[in-house]
């Protein structure tokens, strides 16, 4: 199927795909809460939407990708234009604003099929889009800010970015100091953003700022800036240890005036909106671990089958084979805890706790992967000429974007009521 005539196709299935997800979705639940069906993730549809963009990457991405890591940047207009004209950075969105109106399931299937990129930084620049900047402007946003934010942001003729992280404050999302004067109708921005992934690409930024005093959970907004508007500064694109295509800024506000009409929801529950928006941007970095953990896997099999040592392939050591077993192994217990995240967030559940320790498992299991599978190639799996050594570096961020580790054990001893109480020790 020609790619440009899939978002047709796909629109005219939708509604036969929705009704299938929430029959098998009924079924399930009349079942025991515990048995939920791993095969209400995906069905005929979302398949096709993987296979006609595994295509596209095959096509128009993976050729450019080791030119873009060289040169430490990726066409982000370019990229985002042909992704925005197939349909794939609107899957859940409304129809009205150029989306194509489906669950998160189908998100899901293009989270996943985005590991089939030959590097970490572009799949990341592209969730940051879909599933970091965007999801509560489509959820809470005013028609206004959708007409103007988000459906160029489908189509793909704007490129976003997120403004939570601080240079004093990037998992405490709370104690992020960006604050707004008032003027009249519009808001006078001061502060500054780090680690802003699309940085120096974008046309605009979901910015989270102080908008009044009072209790840190409930003075702030998320605000859409333009990032053309007159005292806002890139400056400077960090230089990181991998994820090297990907742009990383440091921004600063200085007198950016923002009208106050760009205030996303309510003014006040800015944090609340990230706690949401947060949710989607686990589950799409857990999801993203999948393809890039089976492929590490794969070619590793391939590698140390065909490599010899001592008069015999490297992958007959039971070491080698038993090690890529439990990898496989714990792969697949991810899976299918992704899975069921899935399954349960597209019924309209708060899936915070499930959603952060997917997120946990999945960076230390990339971690865990890339090191040991890394060890079977040796000395060539210490250069660049392998695709293992680049997700060796790129996929070690997933431990720490977007919320580390500890961040995730904190949230989960939340909900286990065992985080200790503040100034208790």
């Amino acid at each position: 199927m020609a790619l440009t005539g899939f978002k047709f196709v796909l629109r005219r299935h939708a509604g036969l795909a929705r009704k299938h997800l929430s029959t098998k979705a009924a079924a399930a639940a009349s079942s025991s809460s515990s048995a939920l069906d791993n095969d209400i993730v995906y069905g005929p549809e979302h398949f096709q939407l993987k296979d006609s963009l595994r295509k596209l990457i095959e096509k128009d991405i993976n050729p450019y990708v080791d030119e873009w890591e060289e040169a430490k940047a990726f066409p982000a207009h370019k990229v985002f234009k042909l992704l925005g004209d197939n349909g794939f950075l609107g899957v859940t969105k409304p129809k009205e604003y150029g989306g194509l109106g489906l669950d998160y399931s189908y998100a899901a299937a293009v989270g996943e099929e985005l590991g089939y990129i030959n590097c970490g930084a572009v799949p990341m620049a592209i969730g940051v889009q879909t599933d970091m900047a965007t999801p509560a402007l489509a959820k809470f946003g005013s028609d206004y800010l959708k007409r103007e934010f988000l459906a160029p942001s489908i189509s793909g003729d704007y490129v976003s970015c997120l403004g939570v992280s601080e240079v004093g404050s990037g998992s405490d999302v709370a104690s992020v100091q960006t604050s707004p004067a008032r003027k009249g109708d519009d808001l006078i921005l001061n502060g500054g953003k780090m680690w802003t992934t699309n940085g120096t690409q974008a046309d605009w930024m979901c910015c989270l700022a102080n908008t009044s005093d009072g209790a840190p959970h409930r003075n702030k907004s998320l605000i859409c800036v333009p990032m053309n508007t007159p005292g806002i500064t890139v400056a400077r694109k960090i230089q990181k240890i991998g994820m090297h295509s990907s742009d990383t800024a440091q921004i600063f506000f200085e007198d950016v005036r923002v009208p106050r009409s760009h205030i996303i929801g309510e003014e006040g529950q800015g944090f609340t909106y990230q706690m949401v928006q947060f949710q989607e941007e686990r589950i799409f970095a857990a999801i993203g671990a999948l393809v890039p953990a089976e492929r590490m896997i794969q070619e590793t099999i391939k590698y140390t089958r065909e490599r010899k040592i001592f008069g015999q392939p490297v992958l007959n050591n039971q070491v080698v084979h038993f090690t890529l077993a439990e990898l496989e192994t714990e792969l697949e217990m991810l899976r299918s805890a992704i899975y069921r995240t899935v399954a349960i967030y597209i019924k309209g559940n708060d899936v915070t706790r499930q959603a952060s320790m997917c997120k946990l498992k999945a960076g230390r299991l990339l971690r865990e992967t890339s090191d040991k599978c890394l060890q079977f190639w040796g000395g060539m799996g210490y250069t660049d000429e392998v695709l293992i050594s680049r997700f060796h570096r790129d996929l070690r961020l997933f431990s720490i974007g977007g919320g580390a580790d500890e961040v995730m054990l904190s949230i989960i001893c939340k909900f286990m009521n065992t985080l200790p109480a503040p100034g208790r020790g």
